[in-house]
């Protein structure tokens, strides 16, 4: 009768690897070394995805505080008081006399066809 579990000795003198049923032993332990590189693997892109979120993050952040930033300087500088000061700097004034509204008559016109025979 066969062994069919070997003896600890047998593991550490390494029998197992020589004897006549090495092959299903060899076909295991490749096996186990190949799933152990496909975790390792996965492993480090998780980790450098991760490592990209975190960076993709910050510069959200950073670009974000930007447009805030200068969608204030456009605020202020698009008001009247900041406008009147730069230009009072050049030697414009604001003017003293209000605008007038200019009207023009425009005839109106048919947009018929018999309308326009008859005239």
């Amino acid at each position: 009768m066969k062994k069919t579990i070997a003896s600890p000795i047998d593991i550490i003198k390494a029998k197992i690897l020589v004897n006549e049923n090495s092959a299903k032993t060899w076909a295991f332990i490749i096996y186990v070394i190949v799933l152990g590189l496909i975790l390792i693997g996965n492993t480090q892109a998780y980790e450098s995805k991760v490592f990209k979120i975190g960076r993709l993050t910050h510069e959200v952040k950073m670009l974000r505080a930007e447009f805030v930033d200068t969608r204030s300087e456009l605020m202020e500088l698009k008001m009247e008081s900041t406008i009147t000061r730069k230009l009072e700097e050049e030697g414009i004034g604001p003017s003293e006399v209000p605008p007038k509204k200019i009207k023009i008559a425009v005839q109106k016109e048919s947009k018929h066809f018999w309308s326009k025979l008859w005239h």
